[in-house]
């Protein structure tokens, strides 16, 4: 399996992703996750639909928190654009988060079993098990439009720039 290790830093300190990191106008890899249900989720549920996919570490985390919070607000006001929030927490604290937070317009989803989604998309931190913090979009055509890795997992990603391609591509 390929490795990188130079691309994202974890406090500073570089990490080695698993697997080839998607890009930009290639075909989206369809990929299987859990629901907060326990049922299996899959990309390809939501053909049709441009999609946003969040991989956020941990929801558990102030900047993961954060994020599944602002892509929330941001989903109700796109009709044709679907938000799915990936991570590595187990189905039941997604479950958890969503309900404290009042999470209800995007799906999130659990990596934590198989780690297909993390595998495939080239964003699994070895080291730790954890997905890295990322934005990738992806058309109404099942083609990537937009892939946004961010090289210090504390940080921020680009949210307008990401909303503008999702708002554009819908």
């Amino acid at each position: 399996m390929k490795r990188n290790t130079d691309l994202v830093t974890l406090g500073g300190n570089p990490v080695t992703l698993m697997g080839k990191l998607i890009r930009k106008d290639l075909p989206a890899k369809n990929f299987i996750a859990t629901g907060t249900d326990l049922k299996p989720f899959s990309l390809s549920d939501y053909q049709g639909k441009v999609r946003i996919i969040s991989s956020v570490p941990s929801v558990d985390t102030d900047v993961c928190a954060q994020q599944t919070r602002r892509f929330n607000l941001e989903a109700a006001k796109m009709e044709d654009v679907h938000v799915i929030s990936i991570s590595c927490d187990l189905p039941f604290a997604l479950k958890r988060f969503c309900a404290a937070e009042g999470i209800d317009k995007v799906t999130t989803v659990s990596d934590q079993k198989d780690k297909d989604f993390g595998i495939k998309y080239g964003l699994l931190i070895e080291e730790f098990g954890i997905l890295a913090r990322a934005i990738v979009i992806v058309d109404k055509e099942d083609v990537v439009r937009y892939v946004e890795l961010v090289g210090e997992v504390g940080d921020h990603p680009d949210y307008d720039k990401a909303l503008a391609v999702a708002k554009e591509l819908a």
